[in-house]
């Protein structure tokens, strides 16, 4: 009979999706993950398997407990404007979208699972961010260019943007979609 496991899998897993939406997948050592999780290196590889196996968990928790509900409150938002207003409006000034940010730009080209993963997200994204009434279901230009401005402007916000400029910058698209 093996050993009760000594820490909890789902907090584990949630410090985990944390450390790499601050640090990406590459800037996580294993003495990182092992020093930052209180995880002894033989739990982390006998519970995930690898450094891989641990990034995906942490991905898929973030998808499911971080992403999927900003993805119900930009669909809720009513327009456009309105759904990448909610998309950048979290307390951490879009912090939210930061794993995903990182995900696509540094695993999706070389991990395939990676890659699907993002791409369901973002297409998620792109539907919620059209609102009902897009004919071509979030498929369409606008719906794609309001999920690429709010992954834009959260990069802009993690390159260190001045304090304000976010939410002017919303403000200033949401007026200029709210003329057409």
């Amino acid at each position: 009979m093996g050993r009760p496991r000594g820490f909890d899998e789902a907090q584990v897993v949630r410090s985990a999706a944390q450390l790499f939406a601050g640090r990406a997948y590459d800037g996580v050592s294993i003495d990182d993950l092992v020093t930052h999780l209180g995880l002894h290196r033989n739990s982390l590889y006998k519970t995930f398997g690898s450094k891989r196996g641990l990034y995906l968990a942490a991905l898929r928790w973030y998808l499911e407990h971080d992403m999927a509900p900003l993805i119900d409150r930009v669909a809720r938002a009513g327009d456009p404007g309105a759904g990448l207003r909610e998309a950048l409006s979290a307390p951490d000034g879009g912090g939210g979208l930061d794993l995903l940010l990182l995900a696509a730009v540094e695993r999706a080209p070389v991990d395939a699972e990676v890659a699907e993963l993002v791409t369901r997200t973002l297409d998620a994204l792109d539907r919620a961010a059209a609102g009902p009434d897009d004919p071509e279901g979030g498929a369409g230009g606008l719906a794609v260019a309001l999920t690429a401005a709010a992954l834009g402007l959260r990069i802009r916000g993690r390159a260190g943007a001045p304090p304000g400029a976010t939410e002017r910058a919303c403000a200033a698209l949401g007026r200029r979609l709210d003329h057409h």
